[in-house]
């Protein structure tokens, strides 16, 4: 595996400076936000000299561009939300090829209308459900267009809350264009560390023909976020259950500061490390 992370841990709005940061703390890849470029994250446009500058600026440092982030809330209340953020991933879409990158990360949405990332109670119903297939619908004809693939993370804040309604939607798509991003630290709040362990292995074994991608952050004992490392996840678990399934893509890390980077980068490399080639 590889080791990387969220390009957008660090300051600073050139590809070239925020790549550099990456490769100094220790990581190899990344994914990427427009922000760095100074951008929005999902821009009304991307001019051709931008998305070339980031791809220069991953072969000078090294580091390379696994995805970049095209989130938006696609299950939305209001359809005009919706129908922005399918243009703006357009966009994104177009200048992939450019940027030296073929995955866009999205986010499946929730019905609250502030937070994309805010749990909801309709995000369970039929009705968000149908919003999410015709707007999944229509980012798959983008990906098609533009030769893309599309990142979803199972999230209990969203639409696709689970492993299960992760599978869900890839059997009723029927899109290779669809593919997983998967960050244990979301699949559970507060669990037993044997009921955790059950949960991370079944995610990877239900969605293991789809994972691209490998997220790392951390939960604490009461549930919140934190730093990878500083938490319960059981991280030799977690890794030997992804090389089992002959897991070789990136593992990215964030939900951190630019400051704790690359004691992070450390404590992932021992990690992964420790765990090469383990299959149980």
């Amino acid at each position: 595996m590889k080791l990387g992370i969220f390009a957008k841990t660090f300051e600073g709005t050139d590809p070239a400076t925020v790549l550099k940061a990456v490769a100094r703390a220790g990581f190899s890849s990344t994914q990427y936000n427009m922000a760095c470029s100074g951008l929005a994250s999902m821009p009304d446009d991307i001019s051709s000299q931008q998305a070339r500058a980031i791809a220069d600026a991953a072969a000078a440092t090294g580091v390379e561009i696994v995805a970049v982030s095209g989130t938006y809330n696609m299950i939305h209340p209001d359809p005009a939300v919706r129908q922005a953020g399918h243009r703006r991933l357009a966009v994104l879409a177009e200048r992939c090829a450019v940027m030296s990158t073929g995955l866009i990360t999205l986010c499946t949405g929730t019905r609250d209308p502030v937070d994309q990332w805010k749990e909801h109670p309709e995000n369970n119903t039929p009705e968000a459900w149908r919003d999410l297939l015709q707007a999944m619908g229509t980012a798959v004809e983008i990906a098609d267009r533009y030769d893309v693939d599309l990142g979803i993370e199972p999230e209990l804040a969203n639409v696709i809350n689970s492993a299960s309604k992760a599978r869900q939607l890839i059997d009723e798509l029927k899109s290779p264009r669809l593919k997983i991003v998967l960050d244990p630290a979301n699949l559970f709040e507060v669990e037993t560390p044997q009921e955790q362990r059950t949960i991370v292995s079944s995610a990877i074994d239900l969605l293991a023909d789809r994972i691209v991608m490998a997220h790392a952050k951390d939960r604490s004992m009461d549930g919140l976020f934190v730093t990878a490392g500083k938490g319960v996840l059981d991280y030799d678990h977690y890794l030997r259950r992804l090389s089992a399934i002959g897991f070789e893509g990136s593992l990215i890390t964030h939900g951190l500061s630019a400051d704790e980077a690359e004691d992070v980068a450390a404590f992932l490399s021992s990690k992964l490390k420790s765990n090469a080639g383990a299959t149980k």
